[in-house]
């Protein structure tokens, strides 16, 4: 059974990354979805149960850990044309505010650190609880959402479809589904 009181669940957290996910869809040729994730991150939370806007996140993501179930693609993104993983090897999430929503909604916002650019982000966040694993671990669950403009961090390579339009939609929908666990 689960606990949706965020009072009880005050405390330090590290990411479960075996049981998390960091995930994004983006637009391709104007018709369809692709989604992918990244493989390889970590993160902390402090949650502050009684003042929700005390808590914080941190989160580090290694770029060459993308996957899209397309090695030919995951290449590409992590290439000079993307990504330049060979010169910026990891993304960052570093929170800046933190505020209760009502029921069991938060949002967090802070600075996203992709190819040396810093920008804000704001996650919409759902509190999914908080419960006692079988070996005796505290956890706590959230699933979160966002949108981002890539071409904001740079990220602007793109090729024209004959049909008019392009073949990456500027707008990547962003998707967090965290477990953490309290820290002994």
């Amino acid at each position: 059974m689960t606990n949706t009181d965020l009072t009880a669940v005050t405390g330090d957290y590290t990411i479960d990354t075996a049981h998390s996910t960091i995930g994004f869809t983006v637009r391709h040729a104007m018709v369809t979805n692709v989604k992918g994730k990244f493989d390889d991150f970590s993160g902390s939370l402090h949650l502050d149960g009684s003042d929700p806007s005390a808590s914080t996140a941190s989160i580090d993501v290694k770029m060459d850990s993308i996957d899209t179930g397309s090695e030919d693609r995951d290449g590409h993104l992590k290439s000079a044309d993307f990504f330049k993983i060979e010169e910026f090897p990891t993304m960052t999430f570093r929170s800046t505010k933190a505020e209760a929503l009502g029921d069991e909604d938060y949002r967090i916002t802070g600075d996203l650190t992709i190819l040396g650019t810093t920008k804000p982000l704001t996650i919409d966040l759902e509190f999914n609880g908080s419960a006692k694993d079988p070996f005796g671990n505290e956890r706590v669950g959230f699933e979160g959402k966002a949108e981002i403009k890539r071409s904001e961090w740079g990220l602007t390579w793109n090729a024209a479809l004959e049909t008019g339009g392009v073949l990456i939609s500027d707008k990547i929908k962003l998707n967090f589904d965290i477990s953490a666990i309290k820290n002994a």
